[in-house]
């Protein structure tokens, strides 16, 4: 080899590399079962925004008969609004803040108890401000469930986050217009004791959010 010229190097695969190239998974199949766990994800959080907008929605449907049992003129029905809007939206912001410092998968299931104990006070509220106490819980369960639950729905998209965000949002749309429907053959017919039946829905809600933060925590 004439002198000055750099030495060719080859290398050589060694026992490790092709070992490792070997055992290694296929691709399209490690990626088809992420993709199934992912959506089996999307729909439970979709299925538990239905079952928080149905909570939500059900409180301004069954105004008239507040109004009508508690004899409550429009500033107090309006009080009642602002009382739920306050801590469903307001608060909304802070804790997306909080959670995006810290993930907290299993406060779903606990944002998701605070509307099932506000539904409980609604429905045996013995006077006006247990009324703006029951609004007020399930306006923060709500205010817990959208931030991180909207998280989980984009971190299990694998990459598909229109599709992931338009499947959740359609369990909170279709949550949203069946809360008037259920009040009108439910709790218009049976009373307002009945509004603790739709506590089922929330244990429902809760068993399945505890699942999903269990699998957003592995």
């Amino acid at each position: 080899m004439p002198a000055g010229l750099p030495a060719k190097k080859t290398t050589e695969p060694t026992l490790t590399d092709t070992t490792a190239a070997s055992v290694a998974p296929p691709a399209t199949t490690s990626h088809a079962s992420a993709q199934a766990t992912a959506f089996t994800v999307i729909l439970a959080v979709s299925f538990c925004h239905c079952i928080n907008d149905i909570m939500q929605s059900l409180l301004s449907a069954i105004y008239p008969l507040l109004k009508e049992n508690y004899g409550l003129d429009f500033w107090q029905i309006g009080l009642l609004t602002f009382t739920f809007q306050v801590t469903a939206s307001l608060l909304q912001p802070v804790i997306g803040m909080i959670t995006d410092k810290r993930p907290m998968p299993y406060s779903l299931p606990y944002g998701m108890a605070s509307s099932l104990i506000g539904l409980i006070v609604l429905a045996y509220a013995g006077h006006y401000s247990l009324l703006l106490i029951g609004a007020s819980l399930i306006g923060i369960g709500s205010a817990i469930f959208h931030p991180e639950s909207s998280r989980i729905a984009r971190f299990a998209s694998g990459g598909r986050f229109g599709l992931a965000q338009s499947l959740f949002q359609v369990g909170g749309n279709f949550g949203q217009s069946m809360g008037p429907l259920l009040a009108a053959f439910i709790v218009v017919p049976f009373g307002q004791t009945s509004i603790s039946w739709f506590a089922i829905g929330s244990l429902i809600g809760i068993i399945v959010l505890w699942q999903v933060g269990g699998w957003y925590s592995r």
